[in-house]
């Protein structure tokens, strides 16, 4: 077929060409890197070209099953994206980790990464306004969401802290004034220290009063006889 370069009204862009390959694999660069970029400023274990690579072999994955089914006229066109969906999950679980305070981290990376490969499944197959919407719902939800998902927990009256006491005595201070305060325990597990002075480690979960103020309960802890360290965990 014959294309006047200058009139793109002539181009086919879920045909396969030189064209519409070049474009497929600029616009998976372009949407992998852009979430990529946003996991890499705030040092996730996965980045600005994890996130570009796994766009483009998806894309690729796609555009060659788009190959072999116009070329041989056979097969399923969807078969190999099929198995990109359900092989991601190799890469992304090698993003999730459990700390020694059994909190899982990287959930989020995991799921970024397997909806760059859906991105790059929709741009591989010639989907590009559902790629590019999506490739903006995604880093909206990774932006601005993530500044909603702050402010709703700062707004809660649950916190989850790591503390450590210096002696199960000022644990057990701690206990008493939070009766004194009405604040309530909701949870409290106990962890070994690996420290050689018999510090004691503990993860408890406050439910403070609709009067109390998240920032100053955790800065009366921090000044707190007794703690050598507090932290507030985010789940």
């Amino acid at each position: 077929m014959n294309f006047n370069f200058l009139d793109i009204r002539q181009f086919d862009f879920h045909e396969l060409h030189f064209y519409t390959i070049f474009l497929r694999i600029l616009l998976s660069l372009v949407v992998g890197g852009i979430i990529g970029l946003e996991r890499g400023i705030k040092s996730k274990s996965a980045g600005f070209r994890t996130y570009m690579l796994v766009c483009l072999g998806s894309a690729m994955v796609m555009m060659t099953n788009q190959y072999i089914y116009d070329t041989f006229g056979s097969g399923d066109p969807t078969r190999m994206g099929a198995q990109v969906v359900s092989g991601i999950g190799f890469l992304g679980a090698g993003t999730i980790l459990v700390t020694h305070r059994n909190q899982i981290r990287g959930l989020t990376t995991a799921a970024g990464l397997w909806v760059a490969a859906c991105l790059g499944l929709a741009i591989g197959i010639g989907f590009y306004t559902g790629a590019v919407l999506g490739g903006i719902t995604v880093l909206f939800i990774l932006t601005l969401f993530e500044k909603v998902k702050i402010l709703i927990e700062d707004r809660t009256r649950t916190i989850d802290c790591y503390i450590i006491f210096e002696s199960a005595t000022d644990f057990h201070n701690l206990l008493k004034h939070t009766a004194k305060q009405a604040w309530k325990i909701i949870e409290i597990e106990s962890e070994h220290s690996d420290f050689d002075a018999p510090h004691h480690i503990y993860e408890i979960t406050f439910q403070l009063n609709h009067n109390d103020q998240m920032d100053h309960f955790m800065e009366y802890l921090e000044k707190r006889e007794g703690i050598l360290f507090v932290k507030k965990i985010r789940q």
